[in-house]
């Protein structure tokens, strides 16, 4: 979206102020990229939660470290409930666009920005608690940090928007307003790592239950064969083995 505007010249749209020369993410969604804009913020938030109830389930089924009580899993469904109502508030803000209902746009970027920022705090919470219980498990540590950095970051900058949007520097505020997209996009990312060790544990049931069949296929041999038996080979058994005339030793 930003590139667009660049490329028409950085237009002044009617929703800036009149002293604005860099546009919101906002703006430029309020006026020809606005179908864009709703289908982007749909699509990223819903597939975050999708992701977010995806762990929750692998969680469960034991192809992740597991939750160890209920705290943990409180934590996790505390998460994905204020994520959920962060999609709600960017796609209705991307909706209600700034130029033609600013009240209401206004509100729902807060429900947006309070929401994801509140669904980090629990599930930052909820790996630090799952390192302690696995501590073999480094991704887990290197998820929290990641995820308290980027919390950290992303309300540190909210703060200096919010001071910069109401204060009329609208310039300054736009840039921080991208620079929060950036680390929102990134936040995103992180998930991809957390859901890594669940292919990895796909991949080891899959060998684990070929090497069964393997086993079932051809069981060792000599050991649940009858006497005078030959192993079988092919399906069948193959003809008993004489025994030994014990006639010719006497």
């Amino acid at each position: 979206m930003f590139i667009v505007w660049e490329l028409e010249n950085s237009p002044h749209y009617a929703s800036m102020a009149e002293a604005q020369r860099i546009a919101y993410v906002s703006d430029i969604g309020a006026q020809g990229l606005k179908p864009l804009f709703i289908a982007g913020s749909s699509v990223t938030t819903v597939f975050l939660d999708l992701s977010f109830a995806s762990e929750r389930w692998l969680r469960h089924t034991g192809r992740l470290a597991k939750n160890r009580g209920a705290t943990e899993t409180a934590l996790s469904a505390l998460s994905i409930l204020f994520a959920v109502a962060g999609t709600c508030g960017l796609i209705l803000l991307s909706v209600f666009d700034t130029l033609r209902h600013p009240r209401l746009h206004d509100g729902f970027l807060l429900l947006f920005m309070a929401g994801y920022v509140i669904s980090a705090i629990f599930v930052c919470a909820e790996y630090q608690r799952l390192g302690v219980h696995f501590r073999q498990h480094r991704v887990l540590r290197f998820s929290f940090w990641i995820k308290l950095l980027f919390t950290l970051l992303e309300v540190a900058l909210a703060v200096v928007f919010a001071v910069l949007t109401y204060t009329s520097r609208q310039n300054l505020g736009a840039v921080f307003e991208w620079v929060i997209a950036l680390v929102f996009t990134f936040y995103i990312l992180t998930f991809f790592v957390d859901l890594l060790p669940a292919t990895r544990s796909a991949q080891q049931r899959t060998n684990d239950m070929y090497m069964h069949e393997r086993q079932m296929g051809n069981p060792a041999s000599g050991m649940d064969r009858e006497p005078g038996y030959a192993s079988h080979a092919n399906g069948r058994l193959d003809e008993p083995k004489p025994l030994p005339d014990r006639a010719q030793n006497f």
